[in-house]
């Protein structure tokens, strides 16, 4: 991915405000490209058809959760190398653990702020780039 600005970010979250707040805090780092699906089934659906640089997924929501997502994303051979970050409200351990365990590859907790996603984003995106 040469230019960040590029990167196509895919946002799942059920509650319509939380997609636009981290809409706009992506657009605010530089990143212009988003989607919103409003809950991990619809997600997949918008993934298999179009092509992504990165998830950002509330863990729960209805028909598809999170973690559901998550792992139906790192069991798909033409989406697994797909980041996920995962952003929840609660902050439990076994929450975290799981969403490691599961393949995501970062964790937030609600209410963040512009300054915690960039650097999660930009953590992940060097650890890929190490990686690639």
């Amino acid at each position: 991915m040469s230019n960040p600005a590029d990167m196509k970010f895919l946002i799942v979250d059920d509650f319509s405000t939380m997609r636009r707040i981290v809409r706009g805090l992506l657009k605010e780092i530089g990143y212009n490209n988003a989607e919103e699906a409003e809950d991990g089934a619809a997600a997949l659906n918008i993934l298999k058809n179009s092509k992504f640089d990165f998830v950002v997924s509330d863990i729960n929501m209805p028909n598809m959760n999170g973690f559901e997502l998550l792992k139906a994303i790192k069991a798909d051979d033409s989406l697994k190398h797909l980041p996920v970050l995962m952003v929840t409200a609660e902050a439990r351990k076994e929450d975290i653990v799981l969403a490691a365990q599961s393949g995501a590859a970062g964790y937030i907790v609600k209410p963040f702020t512009k300054a915690t996603l960039e650097e999660k984003v930009q953590k992940i995106m060097q650890k890929l780039a190490a990686t690639a």
